[in-house]
């Protein structure tokens, strides 16, 4: 007696087929599971035999083998559970065979037989629709797994979905017993709140510099004393940001779906803040460990990253951020696999400019200033920095601004100029993209299984996300901007990646301001906010 459920395996955002091929045959009284399963798989066991027993159900006393196939491919996780009960099932003819076929299977057996979540369902399910096959899983992943196909098939064609609380359940449902709901791809509650600017007294600069910054994407480095705003001024930064659109809320909702962060399934438009302890370890920050898993970074995709205190990071720790700032994806190399996670984030970092605080502060002077701000500042590389572009000081609030009433510009008044801004970026680059100019920067087309939505990790969105001929294209100074670009260069020694990266800060000042073209006061403006205030301090 032999039967086989398809089920899945992970690596990074790629998932894989795995066949979980039952056989029930005279022998030695036993039951094994090969296929290089991890330990979670091997323990599926023992859950199995609780789970049939609390149904009524015995084993055969006959030899049970689990092949997990293809062999040579890692298994990990506590979803085989399911796949594995099924295909015993189909095996002792519980179950007709051909009603698991078609379906990728996924769930945790609980002791008393209910199905437990399990992470990754939502790419799973996405897999399996592009494949024509339905989903079963447990009835706590249905929402997530509702959205796998909603925009690939009309209703009529989709494969089904079968979100069951139960084994039971399940077994009656696929005998015709009962008839369990399909499930509903709902989203999630976003009419929450973000703190507002208003809050903010004073630090009118700052908040130019954070309304550039979601205008165009762009990193930004906050320097300023202890108290003085910056961890109030990026809190707000997500209130200032459009709401993610239908694939952009999909792709971020994958990444948190493989963590098992997804909730109740349901996915938001609201861009994710994430903000890691400066404790946090290189594989915590950009994913990795002895079962990858994705990291700060990917979880922060097509959202902000909010690092506190940066130079307190562990120095590896940092560095590792050079290539998904670059790239707008993180590889994790292992001996056996290479796994990629989209990394598409907003990196919004605040620092001291020392270890005290208040190297700056005439009132409070620094002990061991200048050398305090060199040696604290020496933390951060140069080919780090150079990927931030924007760098601003955030000086103490003075008691007369503390005095004054509320401002009364709201995180509402700029969100609207932001959207206007990364309306006319939106249609600027879905113009160039019409005419072909986007081929150049597109993913590698083998980068992943979600074939599609796979290839669009890379794609630029706002003008943070430009480079090469199409910054070159859209963001083309005047003359007089120009030779200003150029004298600037030439003084503060800016690289070629900071050259791009301020043309890319114009763009957005001239988006801000409703002008198609780039002019002299724009690169002026995306000069001042590069790093001259950190290379002053360093040379004091």
């Amino acid at each position: 007696m032999q039967a086989t459920v398809r089920t899945v395996a992970f690596q990074g955002i790629d998932v894989l087929p795995v066949d979980v091929q039952v056989l029930v045959a005279p022998g030695t009284i036993a039951f094994a599971v090969v296929g290089l399963a991890d330990k979670a798989v091997g323990e599926s066991r023992e859950r199995v035999r609780a789970c049939f027993r609390a149904l009524g159900l015995a084993l055969p006393p006959q030899r049970i083998t689990v092949n997990l196939s293809p062999a040579d491919l890692a298994k990990e996780g506590s979803h085989y559970d399911l796949p594995i009960a099924l295909g015993l099932l189909a095996a002792l003819g519980v179950l007709p065979r051909e009603s698991v076929e078609g379906f990728v299977v996924l769930g945790e057996l609980a002791l008393d037989g209910s199905l437990c979540r399990v992470p990754g369902v939502l790419p799973a399910a996405i897999a399996a629709q592009a494949a024509g096959r339905g989903v079963i899983c447990p009835a706590v992943c249905g929402g997530e797994a509702a959205w796998g196909g909603f925009d690939s098939l009309p209703d009529t064609e989709r494969p089904p979905i079968i979100a069951a609380p139960s084994l039971l359940a399940l077994i009656n449902h696929l005998r015709g017993q009962q008839t369990l709901p399909a499930p509903e791809a709902l989203m999630a509650d976003d009419r929450a709140t973000y703190p507002d600017l208003s809050e903010i007294k004073g630090q009118e600069s700052a908040k130019r510099v954070l309304e550039i910054a979601a205008a165009g994407g762009h990193n930004l480095l906050m320097i300023g004393p202890p108290g003085s705003g910056k961890s109030m001024l990026a809190a707000r930064l997500p209130g200032l940001l459009p709401p993610l659109d239908a694939e952009e809320a999909l792709e971020a909702s994958m990444v948190r779906s493989l963590a098992g962060d997804l909730g109740e399934g349901r996915l938001s438009r609201r861009r994710t803040f994430r903000d890691p302890h400066h404790s946090a370890t290189l594989q915590a920050l950009v994913g990795g460990g002895a079962r990858p898993k994705p990291g700060e970074v990917s979880l922060a995709h097509h959202g902000v990253l909010f690092l506190d205190e940066l130079p307190e990071f562990n120095r590896a720790t940092l560095e590792a951020l050079r290539q998904p700032l670059e790239s707008g994806r993180v590889t994790v190399a292992r001996a056996n696999a290479h796994v990629s996670y989209p990394a598409r984030f907003q990196l919004v970092a605040a620092m001291n400019p020392c270890r005290c605080g208040h190297l700056m502060d005439p009132n409070r002077a620094c002990a061991r200033g200048p050398r305090c701000g060199a040696d604290y500042q020496a933390k951060l590389s140069g080919p780090l920095l150079d990927r931030i572009d924007l760098t601003i000081d955030v000086p103490a609030v003075a008691a007369a601004d503390l005095a004054l009433p509320p401002p009364a510009e709201s995180s509402a008044d700029i969100a609207a100029r932001v959207a206007a801004a990364r309306t006319v970026q939106r249609e600027r680059l879905a113009e160039l993209d019409a005419k072909g100019k986007l081929v150049a920067i597109e993913a590698d087309p083998a980068a992943g299984l979600l074939a599609d939505r796979a290839r669009n990790w890379s794609k630029p969105r706002c003008n943070a996300d430009t480079d090469g001929a199409l910054l070159a294209a859209i963001a083309e100074p005047d003359a007089e901007g120009r030779a200003l670009l150029a004298r600037a260069a030439e003084r503060l020694g800016l690289s070629a990646r900071a050259w791009h990266r301020t043309l890319r800060v114009a763009r957005t000042l001239a988006d801000l301001d409703g002008s198609a073209a780039v002019r002299r006061l724009h690169i002026a403006e995306a000069l001042s906010y590069r790093r001259p205030q950190t290379r002053s301090m360093l040379a004091a």
